[in-house]
C-alpha cells in the first residue's frame, strides 16, 4: 500500500468517525425532541380537557344568569301588579263610597 492509499484511508476513517458521531448527536436531538413533542401534546390534551371544561362552567353560568334575570324579573313584575291591584282596589272603593 502507498502511502497516497495510507492517507485517503486514514481521511475516510476520520470522516467516517466525524460522520459516525453526528448520527449520535443527531439520535440523540432526535429522542429528546420526540420527549418534548409527547410533553406537549400532554400538554395540549390537558389544556384541551381544561378548555371544555371552562366552556361547559360558562355555558351553566350564562343559563344562570339568565334564570336570575328571569326570577328579579319575576319578582318586579308581581310588586307591579300587587300595586295595580290596589290602586283597583281603592278605585272601586272610592266608586262604592
Amino acid at each position: 500500500m502507498t502511502e497516497e492509499d495510507k492517507r485517503l484511508i486514514n481521511t475516510f476513517e476520520g470522516k467516517l468517525r466525524h460522520l459516525m458521531f453526528l448520527y449520535d448527536e443527531l439520535k440523540k436531538e432526535n429522542v429528546s425532541l420526540r420527549q418534548l413533542l409527547s410533553q406537549k401534546e400532554a400538554e395540549l390534551a390537558r389544556l384541551e380537557n381544561s378548555r371544555k371544561e371552562l366552556e361547559e362552567q360558562y355555558t351553566n353560568l350564562k343559563m344562570a344568569r339568565i334564570i336570575s334575570i328571569n326570577d328579579s324579573e319575576l319578582r318586579d313584575t308581581k310588586q307591579r301588579l300587587a300595586r295595580l291591584v290596589r290602586e283597583v282596589d281603592k278605585c272601586i272603593a272610592l266608586l262604592n263610597e
